[in-house]
């Protein structure tokens, strides 16, 4: 049906004819009408998009312009409407307005700017810029009490205990004693301040060791030591090895004869991998730092941006002849929060504080509050609306007789325990409980809750957003397999391959021996190879070679850093057997290749810029230099070298990339599609490996018409790229590589019992696509039997709406989608994008910015409106963990900064199915159950407060006052009503093993209206039966009533908390036995109220006895029978 569709349906012929003209104008070559063009196509893009709409079902859909530009604006917008918001929600949005009012007021935003940075001259700066320090904390002292207050007020729950609390003040509404109000309410205000207050001083302590670190400042005087919130815009700080960049800086000078350094960007864009990073040459060439001072240079900066992997700007010296200038990429740069892995680095700083690059991708930390706290926050609402109601009706039925607004207020007064203030106590003191069983679990050791506040959240999840790298997977690589056509070589064969390596091939031999000899013989010998079937040990030999040449890694020798620097490991073979050789490298890959060329003999033991050296099992020295390099990108897919053999003079250009790019380069073979895709099933990254030979002649022709690619202006990237195709064509395949990243510990049982839960997981992560796509199906993210549907890169709105079409029309399949395609879809497609990706199993996103991961949850949010998990291990996962309403953060490799700014830290991955499935199904049960208990509570007593102001004359007077009201709410029942957030359904094992158990919990079924309704239903029966009951059987004074009602609630309380609780703990029975001692022995100090001889006599026990009875009995059986005809789910599977 879909198929019969057109895409691109017309509406007129004037359509038709735009789209036409504007063909014929783009067609068209740069002129004097060269703005014409560009005009027309944005106007006709437009134009015609509108006209083609996205097709979200098979049977498609017609609609006017005006109708498709509405529509998913129209979506959303009809969710949340009516009176209940408009009323309900007045109170928060006043005081957001007026929030957002003084903080413009306050602190407008500096439009960012371009600039212009002079060498160690700060002076010169013409604006001022942002102090470099770092700020995590919500409020400052002026902002604490204000903060907090707003915070706590803006639900109505609170609203209405404060407003409750001082109408205490006024006389004619004064009912009981003021401490039955305002000790509650200062009770939770101060518990809520203390916290707070808390965990701000601790991220104050946590701003202030970072912002006081010290680095070393060059100055016309020499170095100075300098704090990190001290540094300035255009000063030149030193940063040592290991040592954190404090902000943005050019890269100018380094220690490194290369010229040349590694830094760690883990906290950045959470990749492990070591970045190659390149001083600016002019400032590397000059003999000494303080030359730095001697030259008149400056840097010319784009202004600050989001994106942390491009950047553009100039470096200008002025005081040469000609001056000199040279172009700033993003090679030349160090960003924020890096940490640098080789040498010592000086660089000009160019953005500080709010300005750098991390700071841009880290969003403000909001409160989270968790669903239930909402739910709950709507059914006080409710509560209040039948308190108002109840009023309204007993002053109507009093027949507004005298002052009636007064009686309106003080039955308002009167009814007020319908919404208890003890719910906002026992929830907060329930969560800190849910906090300390997460925290002492056995079997999760290590997890820590940082928020305390929303631990059934955990409970509610429909979305897991996880990072990739560190997260999933170790993040450390191992080489598995080689595959060279005919014969293939695993973990247990490697033996084979160290065997032909010390025996060495003919070819090899022969060259051994000619350091001297022509190179014309050799590449004639080389050219014609191909043609002869090679032995299985020279295959061998050029494959390991290639793999041992074709990469980005160099070696290290931590014991000689501070002998005389890596020039001189190559002086001595001694050097080269250091046992602390390490290696940096910009992917992990690379290192496990290096690695494994190094396990079977052929050892890398020098690289610099231009030459690499390797040493053969026989301890034989071979030494190439590097004619040409051609990193890897995300387009290309694949990185070249071109090496010239020094002992041979023969040159030849290696390659290696993704099987998608270089099955079309390499010469025809009848292997490589079907072996690439039994290493990928059985989860391993594949590169394939291939080489060609260059004659002199041939590498000169490159090599010129490469350099002037590189000087052109216009299109150089397309034309360079033209340059170096012209290079890869039937080149000889050499080899298959198998490497596989290991996963975190029960990753694939873990994914698995989320899945079985209902929860659909998403992989955000900034690394590449083909190693997204590999670690999705290694990790059974994506199962075997799914289908994926890889997003093509769109960069306009007609491509993104055509690709959108072409994946709406697939089925049941994961979706895998870059960063870029994902920012055009957005801008263009939010909704439609969003109700697709949402009918995925999977989806994994590459190339995610921190920005962009932030950007996700948010859109999950708003678009579902189902309650998100975010899980991270770096500091690149910060911003998605604070943006999503449950931030998990996993203690690794990459640092502690995403434990410290989540929610729970755990320590491992696997720990998360247990937090979820046990602690998060448990916590929301207990306190859906906690919380229609405590307004059971409030309930009960209110419904015998109205049947007493009914029975005498509609009367405002209390029942109950003073110590009764509060022991009521404190020491009679507070015990045994708490102690259900011990309760369980089922065992921890049973809940592990049947995952399905959390699916019915995102429906919301154990907190509802629905529930709510029985609730109320209850405590009107057992309310009217309470007061009722003890009206009829009291004698002759009615201080019996009181005692025999009172008591009578006591006890019904205390049975239906043992009606209520599903497992029984020893602590259960001992609130039960200890709150009914406390009653009984109060009995003895309450003459005020009770008459002691009364209670004392057999008549007011077995009165006290039917009327409890009759309250309680009819609900056990109730229960009784319906969980003998419809028992719950838990209980089939406990049976």
């Amino acid at each position: 049906m879909a198929d019969q569709i057109p895409l691109y349906p017309v509406r007129s012929a004037a359509a038709a004819a735009h789209r036409k003209r504007a063909a014929s104008y783009s067609a068209a070559g740069p002129g004097s009408g060269a703005e014409w063009p560009s005009r027309y196509q944005l106007e006709d893009e437009s134009a015609h998009l509108d006209e083609m709409p996205l097709m979200m079902s098979e049977e498609g859909f017609e609609n006017d312009e005006s109708d498709y530009h509405t529509l998913p604006r129209a979506r959303t917008a009809r969710r949340r409407r009516g009176l209940e918001r408009f009323v309900c929600g007045g109170w928060k949005l006043l005081c957001a307005s007026c929030c957002d009012w003084l903080v413009n007021i306050c602190q407008r935003k500096r439009e960012l700017k371009a600039r212009t940075v002079w060498l160690g001259c700060p002076e010169k700066c013409e604006e001022k810029h942002p102090r470099n320090s770092i700020k995590n904390q919500k409020y400052n002292i002026f902002t604490f009490i204000p903060g907090v207050l707003y915070e706590q007020f803006k639900f109505f729950l609170n609203l209405y205990f404060l407003v409750v609390s001082c109408s205490q003040f006024v006389p004619a509404l004064k009912i009981g004693c003021l401490y039955t109000y305002w000790a509650p309410l200062g009770f939770v205000l101060a518990v809520t301040i203390m916290r707070e207050a808390i965990d701000e001083f601790r991220r104050f302590q946590r701003d202030k060791e970072v912002n006081s670190q010290l680095y070393s400042k060059l100055t016309v005087r020499g170095k100075v030591q300098v704090k990190s919130s001290d540094i300035q815009v255009g000063d030149l700080i030193i940063v040592e090895k290991n040592q954190r960049i404090p902000s943005d800086m050019v890269f100018l000078r380094t220690s490194e004869k290369a010229g040349s350094c590694f830094i760690r960007t883990d906290q950045l864009d959470g990749e492990t991998d070591w970045k190659l990073k390149v001083a600016v040459s002019c400032t590397q060439r000059l003999p000494a730092l303080g030359d730095l001072f001697s030259i008149s240079a400056y840097v010319y900066a784009q202004k600050p941006q989001l994106d942390i992997h491009s950047f553009e700007g100039t470096f200008t010296r002025e005081d040469s002849d000609p001056p000199i200038h040279e172009s700033l990429s993003i090679e030349n740069t160090l960003w924020a929060n890096t940490i640098v892995a080789s040498g010592t680095v000086i660089g000009v700083v160019i953005y500080t504080g709010k300005e750098t690059r991390s700071v841009m991708n880290t969003s403000n930390p909001k409160n989270k509050v968790g669903l239930l706290d909402l739910e709950l926050n709507q059914l006080t609402k409710a509560l209040f609306a039948a308190l108002v109601a109840l009023s309204v009706v007993m002053v109507t039925l009093q027949g507004f007789v005298g002052p009636w607004y007064r009686s309106l207020f003080r039955f308002l007064l009167l009814f007020s325990y319908i919404i208890p203030i003890s719910l906002r106590v026992n929830l907060d003191m329930g969560k800190a409980a849910y906090g300390w069983m997460i925290m002492k679990d056995e079997s999760i050791p290590g997890t820590v809750v940082r928020t305390s506040t929303i631990p059934e959240e955990l409970g509610r999840l429909v979305y897991l957003l996880t990072d990739k790298t560190g997260t999933l997977t170790q993040n450390e690589m191992v080489f598995k397999r080689l595959h060279l056509g005919t014969v293939s070589y695993g973990a247990d064969t490697m033996d084979e391959i160290q065997g032909h390596l010390r025996n060495p091939c003919p070819q090899m031999q022969s060259q051994a021996g000619g350091n001297n000899a022509s190179s014309t013989p050799p590449r004639k010998a080389q050219s014609s190879a191909p043609k002869v079937r090679k032995s299985v040990s020279s295959r061998v030999h050029e494959a390991v070679k290639a793999i041992a040449l074709c990469h980005n890694v160099s070696p290290v020798y931590e014991s000689r850093a501070g002998v005389g620097g890596e020039a001189e490991y190559a002086e001595a073979d001694q050097d080269f057997s250091d046992g602390n050789r390490t290696y940096q490298a910009a992917s992990p890959d690379e290192v496990a290749l290096v690695q494994w060329t190094e396990s079977v003999g052929l050892t890398l033991v020098s690289r610099d810029l231009g030459s690499v050296q390797l040493r053969t099992p026989s301890g034989q020295i071979q030494t190439y230099c590097i004619l040409q390099m051609f990193p890897f990108t995300s387009e290309s897919k694949r990185m070249g070298v071109i090496v010239r053999d020094e002992s041979t003079a023969e040159i030849t250009f290696y390659m290696k990339g993704a099987d998608v790019a270089m099955s079309s380069i390499v010469q025809y073979n009848d292997w490589l599609e079907e072996e690439c895709g039994n290493m990928a099933r059985e989860g391993l990254r594949t590169l394939v490996v291939a080489k060609r030979a260059l004659t002199e002649e041939q590498y000169q022709d490159f090599e010129s018409r490469y350099s002037q690619a590189k000087l052109s202006i216009h299109d150089r990237a397309l034309k360079v790229a033209a340059v170096v195709e012209s290079l890869e064509r039937q080149m000889e395949l050499l080899c298959l590589t198998g490497v596989e990243d290991r996963l975190q510990a029960d990753v694939r049982p873990t994914l698995e019992l989320l899945r079985n839960a209902g929860i659909k997981i998403w992989m955000l992560t900034g690394d590449k696509l083909e190693t997204a796509t590999c670690i999705a199906k290694s990790s059974h993210l994506v199962s075997r039997t799914q289908d994926i549907h890889i997003f093509r890169p769109v960069t306009n709105r007609g491509e993104a709406h055509l690709e959108l079409n072409a994946f709406r029309r697939k089925h049941d399949c994961a979706l895998v989608i870059s960063g870029d395609s994902l920012e055009v879809c957005l801008k263009y497609y939010e909704h439609e994008l969003a109700e697709l990706a949402c009918q995925c199993p999977a989806v994994v996103c590459c190339r995610c910015s921190p920005t962009q991961k932030a950007r996700i949850a948010k859109l999950l949010q708003h678009h579902t409106g189902k309650r998100t998990c975010a899980v991270g291990d770096g500091g690149n996962d910060v911003s998605m963990i604070q943006a999503a309403d449950c931030g998990i953060g996993i203690e690794g490799k990459e640092g502690r900064q995403a434990s410290l700014a989540a929610d729970f830290s755990v320590t491992q991955f696997r720990h998360i199915g247990r937090l979820l499935m046990v602690h998060g199904r448990s916590s929301y049960k207990r306190s859906a159950a906690l919380g229609q208990f405590v307004m059971h509570r409030g309930l009960i007593i209110s419904t015998m407060q109205a049947v007493f102001s009914s029975v005498f004359y509609f009367a405002s007077v209390p029942l109950y006052q003073g110590f009764l009201m509060v022991g009521y709410a404190t020491i009679y029942t507070m015990f045994p009503v708490f102690s259900l957030v011990l309760d369980q359904d089922v065992k921890p094992e049973t809940a592990m093993l049947y995952p399905e158990l959390y699916k019915d919990l995102t429906k919301g079924r154990s907190l509802s209206f629905k529930t709510f309704l029985v609730w109320v239903l209850i405590s009107i029966y057992q309310g009217g039966i309470l007061m009722y009951g003890a009206l009829l059987l009291f004698e002759s004074e009615f201080v019996h009533v009181l005692a025999i009602s009172f008591t009578a609630l006591i006890l019904t309380e205390l049975l239906m908390v043992a009606l209520t609780i599903r497992t029984w703990h020893w602590l259960m029975a001992v609130a039960e036995v200890l709150s009914l001692g406390c009653y009984v022995a109060s009995l003895a100090f309450l003459n005020e109220y009770f008459d002691v001889a009364f209670i004392t006599t057999v008549t007011f026990v077995w009165k006290v006895s039917a009327i409890t009875m009759v309250s309680c009995l009819p609900l056990y059986v109730l229960k009784y029978l319906k969980r003998k005809l419809s028992p719950p789910s838990y209980t089939k599977l406990a049976s």
